[in-house]
């Protein structure tokens, strides 16, 4: 969404202020809705029509070698080039300072020759220490969920499917470490693809190589069990092997996205509000639109049923919502969902409840509307940048300060708990992470996410300025408030675009950053392993390959098993 104004013609409430929906606990408390960039991508390849295409499948017996899988995204092919390694055990690990992994990718720019295959098999497996180009548009890679891969295995050589409770409680054959973009390592720059139909918006070229990587890990699986098993053996069933995602672990790399991309992250806000305003008042819904809602009502019971994770603070909210969704579904009736403004009904249920269980009616509320909101997913990229203003008033921007940032001028930053960490890039890795500000050497490196502290600074000096004083005046005096001065501008122009929370507290959580951008993605199944990284599931319920032009290919949110 461009500027502060959405779609006037639209019949639309009010979007929910800035203030509200940009708080850490809020974002952290977000799920994936119909417009996540998984289903945007599932949408556009079953509105194409796509099919998949496995040129190459060169594996051992014991499901190692390469693989091709292709495909047409907007009327151009695209490749992932999948490879598969024998791996030590020990040298497992889903952590950053890993140097081999079981499997390794590449989403190729077409479809590549045998010597193109050849020359990724020299690099890909390598990751960072290979050598890419602008063919190759994403790197990936991944590790077996050691346990659920051997059982499904195990189970199919056999002529059995897998138990049905181990698929649940993983979820998963593989996850990923990985899935970078954007020139990382020597591939291609977005500027590539940016334009590209199919491809423009935003990490669309991840989601299509991790879709196409479940594809993968399925046909991996039974092939291993076709060669142990011989005649004997089966295939996975549609319906286990629809349930089995890709794993994913995300850490402190992925959370200062949210701050050092502002006008992107208020596109993603802002559509995401404007959706919500339009379902609020929609008037009416005949009874089969009722009835709609009432299973998806179900399968949220079934969801949250079957999500269980180790980490007690996660665990215990979980827990919570379970109980109030159970309290609210008491009270949704068909008689209910039929009479005037059912939408906004529904979302005044959970106004007393945890934001984790209004966040999760907001977007069950989304699911049914694809005819009102799908649209807005085009805006999801934006063609604007933050840029400073040389012409304001120092005496405009100070008032919008007072107005609109009081949160930031709220802290006070001589108390040692606002200050407490700091975050840096790691020279090993060149990977962002957070340091404990009084206990830990580097805080003179110290990462420019402390937005508040800088606006606040900024504020101060300029109280006793002349306010029609421009703030290129202002700022050739003061040229360390550069950054600050553009922060706040692009806030007057995005009103999304600011994490309203002192990022440097030790109040702020990494992990609720994470399932923010994450829910954007369309994860599930959030599990965190500390509160600065976590494990999710991306794909799980989506369209196989072969189910792109069926009513599989869009009713996958939230998925759950018919039994936990």
């Amino acid at each position: 969404m461009a500027e502060v104004e959405h779609l006037a013609e639209w019949n639309e409430a009010p979007l929910r202020a800035p203030s509200d929906v940009m708080r850490l606990e809020r974002m952290g408390s977000f799920f994936p809705t119909r417009l996540s960039f998984m289903r945007t991508l599932t949408r556009r390849l079953a509105r194409e029509e796509a099919k998949v295409s496995r040129p190459v499948f060169d594996m051992d017996d014991e499901g190692h070698g390469r693989a091709v899988y292709s495909v047409d995204v907007g009327g151009k092919a695209y490749s992932l080039v999948a490879f598969s390694i024998k791996l030590d055990p020990n040298k497992r690990t889903d952590r950053v300072i890993a140097e081999a992994w079981d499997t390794s990718y590449a989403l190729y720019d077409g479809v590549p020759s045998k010597e193109e295959v050849d020359r990724l098999e020299a690099n890909v497996p390598h990751q960072e220490a290979g050598r890419c180009c602008a063919k190759d548009l994403i790197l990936s890679r991944a590790n077996k969920s050691v346990r659920l891969f051997e059982h499904v295995v195990d189970c199919l050589s056999k002529g059995e499917q897998p138990q049905m409770a181990q698929i649940d409680e993983i979820g998963y054959l593989m996850r990923t470490t990985a899935v970078y973009g954007n020139g990382k390592f020597g591939i291609a720059d977005r500027t590539k693809i940016c334009e590209r139909d199919g491809l423009s918006g935003p990490f669309q070229a991840e989601m299509l190589t991790v879709w196409l990587i479940r594809g993968f890990t399925h046909d991996l699986a039974n092939h291993v069990a076709s060669k142990r098993g011989g005649d004997k053996a089966v295939e996975l069933s549609d319906d286990i092997k629809r349930h089995l995602g890709i794993g994913n672990s995300t850490g402190l790399g992925m959370a200062p996205f949210l701050v050092s991309h502002p006008v992107l992250i208020n596109s993603w806000m802002q559509v995401r509000e404007t959706a919500l305003a339009r379902v609020r008042v929609v008037e009416s819904l005949d009874e089969s639109a009722a009835k709609r809602v009432l299973d998806l009502v179900e399968r949220v019971t079934r969801h949250l049923a079957q999500w269980n994770v180790v980490d007690e603070r996660q665990m215990n909210r979980i827990e919570v919502v379970r109980d109030e969704w159970a309290t609210i579904t008491s009270q949704i009736a068909l008689e209910a969902l039929v009479q005037p403004y059912p939408y906004e009904q529904l979302l005044e249920l959970t106004e007393s409840c945890s934001l984790e269980c209004q966040e999760l009616m907001i977007a069950l509320v989304l699911e049914p509307n694809g005819e009102l909101i799908d649209g807005l997913e085009e805006c999801m990229a934006t063609p604007y940048e933050a840029r400073l203003e040389p012409a304001m008033s120092v005496g405009a921007l100070k008032a919008f300060i007072d107005d609109k940032m009081k949160w930031a001028l709220s802290l006070d930053f001589d108390q040692a708990k606002e200050t407490a960490q700091f975050w840096y890039v790691s020279e090993e890795k060149l990977e962002p992470r957070l340091g404990l500000r009084y206990e830990e050497e580097g805080a003179e490196l110290e990462m420019p996410l402390d937005i508040a502290r800088r606006v606040q600074a900024l504020y101060r000096d300029m109280e006793g300025i002349d306010p029609d004083q421009t703030m290129a005046e202002f700022l050739i005096a003061h040229p360390h408030h550069r950054y600050a001065a553009k922060r706040a501008q692009t806030m007057v122009r995005f009103p999304y675009s600011e994490i309203q929370d002192n990022l440097i507290s030790e109040r702020c959580l990494p992990i609720d950053m994470l399932r923010c951008k994450l829910s954007f993605f369309g994860a599930s199944k959030f599990d965190p392993k500390s509160d600065r990284w976590t494990r999710i599931t991306l794909y799980q319920g989506a369209p196989l390959f072969h189910e792109l032009g069926t009513d599989q290919a869009d009713d996958w949110w939230l998925p759950a098993l018919e039994r936990a």
